[in-house]
């Protein structure tokens, strides 16, 4: 089994998140691709101390990129919509 903070990579800080954070409880995080609900789960909880009541994922492909005559691709990720239990809270900058 991984590390925990191996599998969550970053929290998403965006217009939906925080729309979805004031209404629903929600926080999205950024996720590794191999990692399953299960594993997010047992994450946020060991990592922020919460309740989780539900995870749902998002499966995303990396956009194509050129440069000149040469095109790659972006690395594929993961978004993981993390619903808490009412009363929790992660607060991502310190109450500023």
């Amino acid at each position: 089994m991984r590390e925990h903070q191996e599998i969550i990579q970053a929290p998403l800080v965006t217009e939906k998140g925080s729309l979805l954070a004031e209404k629903t409880n929600q926080v999205l995080f950024r996720v590794r691709p191999g990692a399953n609900k299960i594993e997010v789960k047992q994450a946020v909880e060991a990592l922020f101390k919460v309740k989780v009541l539900k995870v749902r994922m998002s499966r995303y492909l990396g956009k194509i990129r050129r440069v000149g005559k040469n095109a790659g691709r972006l690395p594929q990720w993961k978004k993981a919509y993390v619903t808490l239990k009412e009363g929790d809270k992660i607060d991502f900058f310190g109450g500023a």
